[in-house]
């Protein structure tokens, strides 16, 4: 009988506050019990050093997200103070029977240039902030009841990246305590050569490390399905493992009649491998296994087995809105599922490695992914004086080589980026670190392709930089499409970046083409509004339509995020920041959903061009008393053949989807009142309404029958708020989330679209508040606070459940004037 050595350790390691269990034998959380402090500290990494009047923090943790909001911090990094330097410590005990193992913890991230000490002991440090690290722990550490003291420094630039970027240890960590013989970090590797519908050849590599002296070993793998049944296994035996080695084994499967992984059917299988010594299980370490057929056509764009897949994708930063960076699984899980509503199927994780926790969820939730690395490479961008060219030749290659190390066992990922809109791109000698990367890249994983994002890419053209990546991507160019194809058509495309449009949830300008920008700092939701590189949606639905070579589009961005607030800013202020004259704008209004998740407008454009379900949505809101009698413009978005428009029961005739296409301008360098003087398209329904108030429904049609509508009211005088949460129960794990929506009612039930009501919010019981928002992007008021005002009607508290606290969350919340029912959610 085989037995499991490790599991009584790790529940012994429990006592000594090491949180949850992971999948693998000997990995446990490292969260819990860590400290905080701001400032440059003299002698911290000591274990003499004082600490008790230090913050407690429970990993993740971004310092910068607390505030306060100041101009002084530069809008770019949305205002909030991401630079300065800061310490985290943490003192834990080991059992005496720990000592002969060998521990190691692992950084999923921490944002940045970090330094690492143990009991004192510098183990070393970390630039790029966006990248997992490991340090082995074993000859610094002691046992027994004397305690250990982790130190970590982190040191983060201001004009380091040009988005909000956080502050901290903001990704999780762990704890490994390993035999001498077991599977290395990031230590397999598995591919499927070979993929039909009948069957799968399945190839793993194994990295095996013995840190003890020469011996042999029994390494088993199992490949196990969802229910975690054994569908095959292999077992092999090491006679020699030669003293401190490591030794890497290959082993092949034959899988009959493999379920397929795909974006409908996410379907995924385990290997299970198994360190065997003298009958004892010593490691176990799970690697996960999508069996999926992928192939690129230089003429037809991306097959996932064997049918065209249209990338319907998104361009995604890595902060999480009120939460800041924090990698937190509920909330990447929450954007992921807002995404796959509108009708994405992919994500760009722009532009840097994403975390583990979204790639784990794209691989179940069935979601493509370009994994990106950098944003910048050798040469400096615009005003990023301390990006990552700085530490480009020291680190480039150890942090593409882990980022893929990291990732490329995941099914979800179908290609690596190595750049976005990199400056040597007008290089003459660009090309050749676009094909150090490439090499890099390939090295590590022959089974997928390399892109790069191209915003310049005549110059690419040119210096023969597009000549050194698989996937040429193109960054706003839509009319450049046929000419690239016809000049190169051996290549493969894909539009990278697109769109651009700006707009702000729930605001509307009038006239709608007088403002790129307005003195509240909002940008009008009528999605016609962007900067100079940027052109709305429609555009590139017709082109990419015209240009089936081209795979599919990633729009910026599917989310709004904090920092780079454009249209807003643009004079440098070089004592105080970069675009602050246009304060308080802070946050981007890229996205097709806000800084919370609430849907803008565009949401819904995505969605009529990107799902089949039907569907009709309609804009602006309808409550505009000082505009009785003036004409409004009257939007349907709908994925229906037609969409018929009633004001007040009346009609105001029926639109055809589609009749608007000789329209579409060629040349939409400025998409402004000059070139497009009545907004029409294909894929946008316009009617001209005197604004009378009462109600607008909008009536989609397919073949003559209904299939869906939608009503919007004018609303009366705010009287009430609802609370409704997305999730009623959650778990009682001091981490999981209910992100609760606040909407101001009239009477009647309306929601009010201009509220601004102040709420103020109590929580009790077995949860608290984690944070609150509104989508506002040009307001300072806190992220972590017990109040909110709402902005368009709505409000978002996110609450957080209390560790190992089961029971009931009552939530309460005041606003003057407003009639609130409380709500109760429950922590399991």
């Amino acid at each position: 009988m085989i037995k499991f050595k490790g599991l009584t350790l790790l529940f012994a390691l429990t006592t000594f506050a090491f949180s949850a269990l992971s999948a693998d034998l000997n990995k446990v959380s490292f969260n819990d019990g860590w400290k905080f402090s701001k400032g440059k500290l003299v002698n911290a990494q000591k274990n003499s050093y004082d600490d008790r009047q230090w913050q407690s923090v429970t990993l993740p943790h971004d310092w910068s997200i607390e505030g306060p909001f100041d101009d002084k911090y530069n809008a770019r990094n949305g205002g909030l103070p991401v630079f300065g330097n800061g310490w985290y410590r943490k003192s834990f005990t080991l059992p005496k029977s720990v000592k002969g193992k060998h521990v190691s913890v692992t950084f999923d991230a921490a944002m940045n240039n970090s330094k690492v000490y143990i009991n004192g002991h510098l183990l070393g440090e970390r630039p790029f902030g966006y990248i997992a690290f490991e340090y082995d722990l074993t000859p610094y550490l002691t046992y027994g009841d004397k305690p250990n003291v982790i130190a970590v420094s982190l040191a983060p630039e201001n004009f380091s990246a040009r988005w909000y970027a956080g502050a901290g240890i903001y990704r999780n960590t762990w704890l490994d305590i390993n035999d001498d013989v077991h599977v290395a970090k990031w230590g397999t590797f598995v591919s499927t050569p070979k993929v039909t519908r009948q069957y799968a050849q399945v190839k793993l590599e194994t990295k095996i490390n013995n840190k003890g002296k020469a011996t042999s070993a029994q390494i088993r793998h199992i490949i196990r399905n969802s229910d975690g049944d054994i569908v095959t296994e292999s077992s092999s035996v090491v006679d020699k493992l030669k003293a401190n080695s490591q030794q890497t084994l290959t082993h092949h499967f034959n899988m009959k009649n493999p379920i397929l992984w795909d974006t409908e059917n996410p379907y995924l299988y385990q290997i299970e491998t198994l360190v065997i010594k003298n009958d004892t299980v010593v490691d176990r370490y799970t690697t996960p296994l999508g069996v999926r057929h992928i192939e690129y056509k230089a003429d037809d764009g991306f097959w996932l087995n064997w049918r065209r897949v249209q990338i319907q994708g998104v361009c995604l930063h890595h902060d999480n809105g009120p939460l800041g960076a924090v990698a937190n699984h509920r909330a990447i899980e929450r954007k992921l599922q807002i995404m796959k509503d509108m009708g994405a199927n992919s994500i760009r994780t722009s532009h840097n490695p994403p975390s583990p926790e979204l790639v784990q969820l794209a691989d179940e939730m069935g979601i493509l992914l370009q994994v990106e690395s950098f944003d910048v490479w050798k040469i400096e961008k615009n005003t990023v004086v301390n990006g990552y060219h700085k530490d480009f030749d020291q680190w480039h290659e150890r942090d593409l080589r882990d980022m893929i190390r990291q990732n490329r066992n995941s099914p979800s990922v179908i290609m690596w980026s190595t750049g976005n809109e990199i400056m040597e791109q007008g290089d003459k000698d660009g090309w050749k670190v676009a094909k150090t990367l490439s090499d890099i890249a390939r090295d590590e994983d022959p089974t997928r392709l390399v892109a790069a994002g191209f915003n310049n890419p005549n110059g690419a053209i040119k210096n023969k930089l597009a000549d050194e990546v698989d996937i040429v991507g193109l960054n706003y160019k839509p009319t450049l499409y046929d000419d690239i194809h016809k000049e190169h058509p051996s290549w493969i495309k894909l539009a990278s970046e697109t769109s651009s449009v700006t707009s702000t949830r729930g605001k509307y300008h009038f006239p709608m083409d007088k403002y790129s920008t307005h003195d509240s700092r909002y940008v009008t939701s009528y999605d016609i509004v962007g900067p100079v590189w940027a052109y709305p949606p429609d555009i590139e639905f017709e082109y990419l339509a015209r240009n089936p070579s081209v795979m599919g589009e990633y729009i910026w961005t599917g989310f709004d995020y904090l920092g780079e607030p454009t249209p807003y800013g643009g004079k440098d202020h070089s004592d105080i920041g970069y675009w602050n004259h246009d304060w308080p704008a802070r946050s981007s209004s890229f996205g097709a959903v806000d800084l919370v998740g609430f849907p803008k407008d565009r949401f819904y454009l995505y969605q009529s061009q990107w799902t089949d379900t039907p569907m009709v949505h309609v804009l602006p809101h309808w409550n505009w008393p000082t505009m009785k009698g003036q004409s409004i413009p009257v939007y349907a978005y709908t994925n229906a053949e037609e969409v018929e428009l009633f004001v007040n029961g009346k009609s105001f005739g029926k639109k055809v989807k589609g009749v608007d296409k000789a329209e579409l301008p060629i040349d939409f360098k400025r998409w402004d009142k000059e070139d497009r003087p009545d907004y029409k398209t294909p894929y946008r329904l316009r009617w001209d309404v005197k604004y009378q108030p009462g109600e607008l429904k909008v009536v989609a049609y397919n073949k003559g029958k209904v299939v869906a509508e939608k009503v919007i009211k004018t609303a009366g005088e705010a009287v009430q708020a609802t609370l409704t949460p997305d999730r009623a129960e959650i778990s009682a794990d001091g981490y999981d989330l209910s992100y609760v929506t606040v909407e101001v009612q009239d009477e009647h039930g309306n929601m009010v679209p201009t509220a601004e009501n102040k709420i103020r919010f109590f929580v009790e019981g077995a949860g608290e508040i984690a944070a609150v928002g509104n989508g506002d992007s040009a307001t300072v008021e806190p992220f972590k606070a017990d109040y909110r005002r709402a902005f368009s009607g709505k409000a978002m508290l996110i609450v957080k459940s209390i560790k190992g606290q089961k029971g009931k969350i009552n939530i309460r919340a005041y606003a003057d004037g407003l009639n609130i029912k409380p709500i109760t959610l429950q922590a399991k």
